[in-house]
């Protein structure tokens, strides 16, 4: 199966990146290469591209479509958490433009076999990284049911977190949750059939609450921000696209307290924790799409583009 995944909010993301042709710039979710194919159409013989994935897929699709720009593109598996060393392994100290596309890739939905999917019956996995141990049938099997509520309620926003929690482990005591087509069947029972009937399929909170988790999506965005502001060049930028609330606020407190560090009491006449601005937030309200793309990719409707430069 061809690594397909249409890139989001792709035009916004090349024009906010201010490319520069001579630049360096890294991808930290590399995907099918479709940002990192723009990207590098616009470079100079002296730019170059870094794209990091952790996903072997990924790796293999990138590599073939980004081909033709030879040894001005170095692709590396790894996860963007470990971006300073990636790059301090390959000589790099500064970049002048950072990319993150936190959505999962329409291939890694798409192909039943990842277990991402819950509209087929297959085995439990949700792994990016297929090299881990932690899969989905670890967590649905052998986290007490205080932890699957607090994953569910925290990371699915999903207001029947408590009883399908406790439906899950009254289920395994019988046998071991093997498929997504049982998890979605226990998920079905936990929840009234009234609320069923209306707002999209009844797995999908709890399906994506157990992938962050599963992929520790949130701890890495928020381990990485920091480190990844201070790779960039002056007037460097960093792009991420978000798909839900969840990422979206980690990105909107960062941005906003990399702006303004300072954590002097606001009746203090001058700043005295030495604290300095690292740069500012380009969007102080995200970029969404247009209608245009809203129409041609139904998985577009959530995602939100936030940008922050580098001060100079």
């Amino acid at each position: 199966m061809e690594f397909e995944h249409i890139s989001v909010l792709l035009e916004e993301t090349i024009k906010e990146l201010h490319m520069k042709p001579d630049g360096i710039y890294v991808d930290g979710t590399l995907g099918g290469g479709g940002h990192a194919y723009e990207v590098c159409k616009r470079l100079s013989e002296k730019g170059r591209y870094i794209g990091i994935d952790q996903d072997a897929d990924a790796i293999a699709a990138s590599t073939k479509r980004l081909r033709e720009f030879g040894n001005q593109v170095t692709i590396v598996r790894d996860n963007y958490v470990n971006m300073p060393k990636v790059l301090g392994d390959l000589g790099i100290t500064g970049v002048d433009g950072i990319l993150l596309d936190l959505g999962v890739s329409s291939f890694q939905l798409d192909e039943k076999e990842r277990g991402f999917t819950y509209r087929e019956d297959v085995p439990l996995d949700m792994r990016m990284d297929q090299r881990q141990e932690l899969s989905a049938r670890e967590i649905v099997n052998a986290y007490s049911e205080m932890e699957l509520f607090h994953i569910i309620r925290d990371y699915g926003e999903e207001k029947f977190a408590k009883n399908i929690a406790k439906h899950i482990v009254n289920k395994r005591k019988e046998k071991p949750v093997e498929t997504t087509g049982e998890l979605i069947d226990i998920i079905k029972g936990a929840i009234p059939m009234k609320v069923r009937a209306v707002g999209g399929h009844p797995a999908k909170r709890t399906f994506q609450a157990i992938r962050i988790e599963c992929n520790r999506e949130l701890d890495v965005l928020k381990d990485s921000l920091d480190a990844m502001i201070d790779l960039l060049n002056p007037g460097g930028r960093l792009c991420i696209i978000t798909f839900h609330s969840l990422e979206d606020r980690i990105v909107k407190r960062a941005f906003k307290k990399n702006e303004n560090p300072c954590t002097c009491p606001p009746n203090f006449p001058v700043c005295v924790c030495g604290k300095v601005s690292k740069g500012k937030q380009v969007t102080r309200k995200p970029i969404v799409p247009g209608e245009k793309e809203l129409q041609e990719n139904k998985r577009a409707k959530s995602s939100k583009l936030r940008v922050f430069e580098k001060a100079y």
